[in-house]
């Protein structure tokens, strides 16, 4: 097993690497700098600025030069917000991310996969074409659809819930719920395929004929075991979630991670996107080694195939 995980880490370390590599490259590959979109910036100035953040060096050196930073956990300052660092502004909006990521998946774990398990449990009957419709729809709305749809719903004509903003917990019931819907319906997809797969296995029916009650069968095999392949997509699927959705932060007027990262790219602030690229990859890379662990723990075929 230490094999496995210090074999995964190794993986993992490299993939946060490789990431911050291509990221930095390829950015600077885009034209134009930083300080062009400020109208009022002669160029005189803007090469001062350039020199100023070491954007006048060498792609060498300004690489080694971040990369040594990041290793001591500096990302550097955003080239657009004033005196601000990027950890400081990572540490200001990813907990209001975090928060509307940690209530979706709440909301969308448990009645996700208890709408898999019914429709799985119903297959073939009224439950089940209701529950796959549900996961159809979704999947199918995009989530700023529906946030919109939400807003419209609740806010404009119900007026019982707030419409925009991010200052009680009342309002963050439209966002999280806009978020969650389609997380909801792919868990509830993946445990209803699931759950049939592990039906027609001989261990099921070796249970059944032992004599063991039909609540037993359902809990201690099939669910328990349907849920190991959802491991697949949950970590990952928890990772983007608790980053932020920036469609549903921007409708919502929520200020996390999401606006800053779609404002850093059109801006050219190298920092920033730098910064939250690395922040969202290893957050990804993390959630993934997590599922690899959690995986070789619950199937040891896996940690001695590999």
């Amino acid at each position: 097993m230490a094999k496995y995980i210090l074999r995964r880490l190794i993986i993992s370390l490299l993939t946060i690497w490789l990431l911050a590599t291509v990221t930095f490259f390829l950015l600077r590959t885009l034209p134009g700098n930083p300080f062009q979109t400020e109208m009022l910036l002669s160029v005189e100035i803007q090469k001062k600025m350039m020199s100023y953040y070491g954007l006048d060096k060498s792609l060498i050196e300004q690489y080694f030069t971040y990369m040594g930073n990041l290793l001591r956990g500096n990302m550097g300052y955003s080239l657009k917000f004033t005196n601000r660092t990027v950890n400081s502004i990572i540490a200001m909006s990813f907990p209001v991310s975090a928060k509307l990521g940690l209530q979706s998946i709440a909301v969308a774990l448990p009645i996700g996969l208890f709408l898999g398990v019914v429709a799985a449990r119903g297959r073939g009957k009224t439950v089940d074409y209701i529950c796959v419709l549900i996961s159809v729809i979704g999947i199918s709305i995009p989530s700023f659809i529906l946030g919109s749809f939400l807003q419209y719903i609740f806010a404009i004509k119900l007026k019982i819930l707030p419409m925009a903003q991010w200052i009680t917990e009342i309002h963050t019931v439209l966002p999280t719920v806009a978020l969650a819907m389609a997380n909801l319906a792919t868990l509830a997809m993946f445990m209803r395929s699931s759950m049939l797969e592990i039906t027609t296995q001989d261990y099921i029916k070796t249970a059944k004929a032992k004599g063991l009650s039909e609540g037993k069968v359902i809990w201690n095999h099939q669910i328990r075991n349907a849920f190991v392949p959802i491991l697949t997509v949950l970590g990952p699927m928890v990772a983007t979630i608790l980053i932020g959705t920036f469609a549903i932060e921007q409708i919502f007027a929520i200020p996390g991670l999401g606006r800053h990262f779609v404002n850093s790219i059109t801006g050219l602030d190298y920092t920033m996107t730098m910064g939250l690229t690395i922040f969202y990859g290893t957050f990804m890379v993390v959630a993934n080694f997590l599922v690899d662990i959690a995986y070789g723990i619950v199937d040891p075929r896996i940690r001695i195939a590999k």
